[in-house]
């Protein structure tokens, strides 16, 4: 298998859902960031082989946002695209795509990432409601127009949220929500731990904006209302976020005996986020200076309703196929999709009574905190979900070329119970 390397990795500012990138729609939270890094490394139009873009929220407009991503960008007509769906890691399998692609020999460059706009998620007909508009589009006579209108109800307009029957599985009737909720009780985890690891990650996120460690990065996008505006700064960590802050707000999931509320939890957000993946001929054939060396990957299933376990399972058949550990790593990025669930990702890591339930009878070792999310994670940043597990892969990048470490790690979630996770290493 061929080496794969990153040349580069940028992401949009994330913001909070509703907010100053609601106008924008998915496939331009990702075609200027291509556009850009085609312009940096002087890549011809026609030098890319395959853009490939995580995206969950499928517009009805972009069916295939990768295409649109690619063609938007100024890149030729033959330069193939798709997109892939992997719920939460979606952006992470277009990321494991492109390695694949490049190692087997059948790509040199690969654009791959994910975006999400879920401003833009739609609200939907109730089932009656189509129903009537069928029945009307079906009527041939003046009477059964007139009967068809008259069998009309106001109820038939209570709307079906998208967001909320993507966030809710299928198999287990559980919404994202009440999954944490499961592991908080299983694993003994308190509301206080909760917020204290929440209000770390705003604080980390907010104390990173303030000395520029995000500034290499994002790369600046037009937003507001009219894109008029200037977007340069992630919208959604706090400043002023403080433990008692926190405690005021009721649990949101399980009403009366929760612990997981929105403020431990991450908040729904648009951006986007792209890698720029080569080989080593096109190193050489392209003049282009690698960030980092792409290593491995691994994806792995687990229960719908402990979903959040993932990267437990995913870091551990990574460390399996690659021979490393905990000690081998010099920097994590968990996603965080509550904080409850990757407290108990780092409880099931140390204590094997815990991690022998999904049949790891051995303790993988501690996390340390200090290695963990060092800029804030998603309770802070958000997690648009198509494109968080490109978003950690940019990030880790650049912070590993700051601190001049070896190893890093991304994992994260996946809605449906699944966990994913890649290996980086600096050259």
């Amino acid at each position: 298998m061929k080496p794969v390397y990153l040349v580069n990795a940028l992401r949009t500012p994330q913001v909070k859902s509703g907010f100053d990138l609601k106008e924008v729609a998915a496939p331009y939270l990702g075609h200027y960031l291509v556009r850009h890094m085609m312009s940096v490394h002087q890549i011809g139009n026609d030098q890319v082989d395959e853009v490939i873009m995580g995206n969950t929220g499928t517009p009805a407009k972009f069916p295939n946002v990768a295409r649109v991503i690619a063609l938007e960008a100024g890149l030729d007509k033959k330069t193939s695209a798709y997109s892939v769906h992997r719920n939460c890691a979606s952006a992470m399998e277009a990321v494991a795509q492109g390695m694949d692609k490049i190692s087997s020999g059948r790509a040199d460059l690969v654009f791959a990432g994910g975006v999400e706009s879920m401003s833009q998620m739609p609200l939907l007909f109730s089932k009656k409601m189509t129903e009537f508009f069928i029945n009307l589009m079906q009527a041939k006579t003046t009477a059964k127009k007139v009967k068809t209108l008259l069998s009309f109800r106001f109820p038939h307009l209570s709307p079906v949220i998208a967001i909320e029957q993507g966030l809710t599985d299928p198999f287990c009737g559980k919404n994202m929500g009440q999954t944490a909720e499961l592991l908080a009780c299983e694993f003994g985890i308190t509301r206080e731990q909760q917020d204290q690891f929440a209000n770390d990650s705003h604080h980390k996120a907010i104390k990173a904006m303030e000395e520029g460690r995000f500034a290499d990065e994002i790369l600046p996008i037009q937003g507001g209302v009219n894109l008029d505006r200037l977007i340069e700064k992630d919208i959604g960590p706090r400043a002023n976020s403080s433990l008692e802050s926190l405690a005021k707000l009721k649990p949101y999931f399980e009403k009366n005996t929760g612990t997981v509320t929105v403020g431990n939890s991450c908040p729904i957000t648009d951006g986007g986020a792209v890698t720029l993946l080569c080989s080593e001929e096109a190193l050489k054939k392209y003049n282009l200076t690698p960030m980092a060396r792409m290593v491995d990957y691994h994806f792995h299933g687990l229960e719908p309703e402990r979903m959040g376990m993932g990267p437990l399972l995913a870091m551990n058949g990574l460390f399996e196929r690659t021979q490393l550990s905990i000690k081998d790593i010099d920097l994590f990025e968990i996603n965080e999709a509550f904080a409850a669930q990757v407290l108990a990702v780092l409880a099931a890591f140390k204590d094997s009574s815990y991690s022998s339930r999904w049949g790891i009878e051995k303790n993988l070792g501690e996390i340390p905190m200090e290695q963990l999310n060092v800029n804030g994670g998603g309770i802070a940043l958000g997690h648009p979900v198509g494109a968080t597990g490109a978003r950690l892969v940019v990030t880790m990048a650049h912070e590993m070329k700051r601190r001049k470490v070896k190893r890093g790690v991304c994992s994260l979630c996946i809605g449906g119970g699944q966990g994913g996770a890649v290996l980086i290493e600096s050259l």
